[in-house]
């Protein structure tokens, strides 16, 4: 999904990056209300496991691969802000140091992944964790919808790009990028649920967005 350089137009280019320049500021000026000593270690894990998974590539249908994301992982356990935070520093230095995803087309790589990815898959989980009832096994199975719809969401906006800067067809790239995020989504959503359920199993409180059964405390992310 990281789009290289040469693929967008200088519209869809400059457009994306202002939204990434906003959007990374809103997540910093968040950041210094939420950071405190529970979340800055659960911050620079997630980022470290985020950075991990995204360079290894698994083998999908038809000769393609695909990578983790870590949008919705990322969500859920920091919240939103903090979140798109860690997704945006990861795709910086993946570009940067590995040349994973062009510089020209960075912002629109943040707007798909950290941007989309994340508040796609904040929002999809938040009326979720409104409509079901609390407890473990309704908090995974949102958890996992929310990693599905991340992934689907952002190949869909970052399809959407390619069309409107003429590399592609509409009518091609969008329901190829679709269809082939919609399987590597499972993946996505196995490994959320691994990882999310690992946490609540060890330390139930360090996920800023679970709220355990018969807790009158409501923790909402602002």
């Amino acid at each position: 999904m990281h789009i290289p350089d040469g693929f967008l137009n200088a519209g869809v280019s400059v457009a994306t990056g202002v939204v990434a320049v906003g959007g990374g500021a809103v997540a910093l000026k968040k950041a210094r209300d939420e950071l405190d000593d529970k979340s800055v270690p659960m911050l620079a894990l997630c980022a470290a496991f985020i950075f991990a998974a995204q360079m290894l590539n698994f083998p999908i249908a038809g000769g393609t691969s695909g990578h983790f994301l870590g949008a919705a992982l990322a969500a859920i356990l920091l919240g939103p802000y903090l979140g798109s935070l860690v997704l945006m520093v990861v795709l910086i230095i993946q570009a940067l140091l590995f040349a994973d995803g062009g510089l020209t087309a960075l912002g629109a790589n943040i707007f798909n992944m950290a941007i989309v990815g994340v508040y796609g898959a904040y929002v999809i989980y938040y009326l979720l964790k409104k409509a079901l009832p609390r407890g473990r096994t309704w908090f995974l199975s949102s958890t996992a919808i929310s990693a599905w719809f991340s992934i689907v969401l952002a190949a869909l906006v970052c399809a959407l790009e390619l069309a409107i800067s003429g590399t592609s067809p509409a009518g091609t790239v969008i329901p190829a990028m679709v269809g082939i995020h919609a399987l590597i989504g499972i993946v996505e959503a196995l490994i959320t649920v691994v990882v999310a359920g690992v946490v609540m199993a060890a330390r139930p409180d360090l996920i800023r967005t679970y709220q355990p059964a018969g807790n009158l405390t409501v923790r909402e992310v602002a």
